[in-house]
């Protein structure tokens, strides 16, 4: 049975340190690490269908929609979660992994912890939709609901993952979550042909980075590009300091996207690769 707790937001802890996330080391990620955890998921992973959409006839142009939608629960999520379960040792899998996330994350980490018999514990804010608490109860998780805001709550999930010795695993930025959702690309590429720019929606920066380094690896002439709310264009930002920056976030209908920190190892290795970054306006 899975457990819920609520919190009380006063008892918030510090921030804490992640290794596997260091400002002052970020890690690259490699188009070996790719291919090697499309290798480890393909037997849990949905390999969705990138068809072509009725747009293209308006648009005069070619469209494809990769469908992500279609895996179990309902994201390109899975990809990096499995492949970092599976990368666990034996010691780590006994114990279990920790997590913060309002949705998606959270919900991948249950289902493939459940799939690998590996206990999961997601800390969830206050905001996140009952719905996906609740789906991550059905899958086994231990939910703690606590914090206003996913910065809060990533702060207690540390604090639990220290406390418990448990691996906290960053859901855009873990160097096997980045390479988890590489798997993506390297499907992409198989599945449309002569392609010529693929884009991107961009929150933490875990997707375009796995994406960017296969689609760049196996097609350098194919541009990446990434799309990002003008609620929170961090990513954006980012690329205009050199580093990743702090960028306040508003209101928008992209929740999913409305990262103000994007991922050390995402900037790492995805900056060089993004050809360019498109920030929308909120009512588009």
């Amino acid at each position: 049975m899975s457990d819920v707790h609520e919190g009380n937001d006063s008892e918030m802890m510090g921030e804490l340190t992640d290794v596997f996330c260091d400002p002052d080391n970020p890690v690259e990620v490699r188009f070996q690490d790719v291919s090697a955890a499309a290798y480890k998921i393909k037997g849990g992973i949905i390999k969705t269908p990138c068809s072509k959409s009725t747009i293209s006839r308006l648009l005069d142009m070619e469209v494809y929609f990769k469908k992500e939608f279609l895996q179990v629960t309902g994201s390109f999520k899975e990809r990096g979660a499995r492949y970092t379960l599976k990368m666990l040792s034996k010691e780590q899998q006994e114990k279990g992994v920790v997590a913060a996330s309002a949705g998606n994350h959270a919900l991948a980490l249950a289902y493939h912890g459940r799939e690998l018999n590996v206990h999961i514990t997601v800390v969830m804010p206050i905001i996140a939709p009952l719905m996906k608490v609740s789906m991550c109860e059905q899958y086994g998780a231990t939910v703690i609901v606590k914090g206003a805001d996913i910065n809060e709550s990533r702060s207690y999930a540390m604090k639990i993952g220290q406390e418990k010795n448990l691996l906290y695993v960053n859901g855009y930025d873990h160097p096997h979550i980045l390479a988890g959702q590489g798997s993506m690309g390297l499907e992409i590429y198989d599945q449309v042909k002569d392609i010529d720019a693929v884009v991107c929606p961009v929150g933490g920066g875990g997707l375009i980075t796995g994406t960017a380094l296969a689609i760049k690896t196996l097609s350098p002439s194919t541009l990446v590009i990434g799309v990002e709310s003008e609620r929170c264009p961090s990513f954006t930002k980012s690329m205009e300091a050199g580093k990743p920056v702090y960028t306040p976030s508003l209101s928008t209908l992209a929740d999913g996207l409305a990262v103000p920190m994007i991922g050390v190892n995402a900037f790492k290795t995805a900056a060089p690769l993004i050809d360019k970054m498109v920030v929308v306006r909120n009512k588009h």
